[in-house]
């Protein structure tokens, strides 16, 4: 695999991408699609071909690329602000580093490979996920394309139209791809946890992405009062109702775990309102986030009951209501049990481990894999986390996860 071009791409997109802190390539926005216009040109310098689907998606092909079912490798483009630069790119790199071989060695792989680069998987633009592979099963609805963009308050509608998509034909919510066409979609990515790191893997097989169900913000609404002059049986404090409903829990969440149950619990956004700050005021209104994820539907269900049977219990005892407001959902999706032992094979016949680990962040390869397309993905080892400025992902772990993929695709008969 060609090490430089990999070190080149990735060097030009974290210049493209650089804001001053981070990367930032704004889903839909002036970020993305300088490294979209970057990567087709790339692209096409290397005798590839290139187009853009409905959705503002790039695709990536070979010339006289053949008919039939393809597999398809994928990643998405976007960052969140002040990101890093392998969340998402790292596994168009990879994809395009598979093509370029293949091209340049004149080799016909099994099935006609894809490489598609998907726009806006991060949900801290518009608050949806996974909008360019959603789109592609014509899964965007009205109320997701009426979402407005965090900084401009701009719809994902308008987003759209910016960049080139057919508006109107997402709008009918008719899927821009045939399923059938895809006969596999295989997507690299960085692992956005410690595991990897602890445990001294380059790369990993994933077995399953774990689902969620989120609120943005829950209300936790009590009575302002003097700090001073209200004793505690008559008090409706909100924080303190807030703080025992996150350790209930906690207790609740432990108690599955020792079950062995998978589950984690994130409570990310904890604020009171900022113009009613006083020392001597005891608060009447608490704003949090509240997120549960699990491989199981039927374990996030349970734990879902379980807190609001709690908040329900806080609210009684110390006098306060919970408003859970507008719920989010992402269902569980299971990788390919054929690719994933395949994925394994190659991992021995590679010298690379024949490791597994479940995916507790979201990816595009879920969506596929819930549209009924065979699925698999491959972590690659990154240092320092993501979704921040410090993601580390080193080459030589890039370069073995492509090979990996590349293994994958020119043996994949799926």
């Amino acid at each position: 695999m060609n090490r430089a071009l990999a070190g080149e791409l990735l060097e030009t997109l974290a210049r493209l991408g650089h804001d001053g802190v981070g990367i930032t390539r704004d889903s839909y926005g002036k970020g993305e699609t300088a490294a979209l216009r970057f990567l087709a040109q790339a692209a096409q310098c290397r005798g590839l071909r290139t187009a853009l689907d409905a959705a503002g998606n790039l695709m990536i092909d070979l010339p006289g690329h053949a008919g039939g079912p393809a597999v398809w490798i994928g990643s998405h483009l976007d960052s969140v602000p002040q990101g890093g630069n392998f969340d998402g790119a790292a596994g168009i790199v990879a994809g395009l580093l598979c093509l370029v071989r293949l091209h340049d060695e004149g080799i016909v792989p099994p099935r006609p490979v894809r490489v598609v680069a998907l726009r806006g998987e991060e949900s801290a633009w518009y608050g949806r996920a996974h909008i360019g592979s959603r789109a592609l099963f014509g899964a965007l609805d009205a109320h997701d394309l009426a979402c407005r963009r965090r900084d401009d308050g701009s719809s994902l509608a308008d987003g759209l139209v910016a960049a080139g998509a057919d508006l109107a034909r997402i709008r009918t919510g008719a899927p821009l791809v045939d399923p059938q066409a895809i006969a596999a979609y295989l997507e690299l990515h960085i692992e956005q946890g410690p595991v990897m790191v602890a445990r001294n893997l380059p790369t990993a097989v994933v077995t399953a992405i774990r689902g969620n169900i989120r609120h943005g913000q829950v209300i936790c609404r009590g009575e302002a009062g003097h700090s001073g002059a209200v004793p505690r049986w008559l008090r409706r404090d909100a924080v303190f109702a807030t703080a025992e409903l996150i350790t209930r829990l906690d207790a609740q969440w432990r108690a599955l775990l020792d079950q062995g149950a998978d589950l984690v619990v994130t409570t990310g956004i904890v604020a009171t309102p900022p113009e009613e700050h006083a020392m001597s005021r005891i608060p009447g209104k608490v704003r949090f986030s509240f997120e549960i994820r699990s491989q199981s539907q039927d374990t996030l269900a349970a734990f879902y009951q379980v807190a609001q049977a709690e908040a329900e219990a806080v609210g009684h005892s110390r006098g306060v209501a919970f408003d859970f407001g507008p719920r989010a959902n992402a269902a569980p999706a299971r990788m390919d049990d054929g690719l994933v032992r395949q994925l394994l094979a190659l991992s021995g016949r590679h010298g690379l481990p024949a490791e597994t680990l479940p995916s507790g962040a979201g990816h595009d390869a879920a969506v596929f894999a819930q549209a009924g397309i065979p699925s698999a993905m491959i972590f690659v080892r990154n240092a320092n986390g993501s979704h921040n400025p410090r993601e580390a992902l080193d080459l030589d772990d890039l370069m073995a996860g492509t090979r990996l993929l590349y293994a994958a695709v020119t043996s994949c008969r799926a």
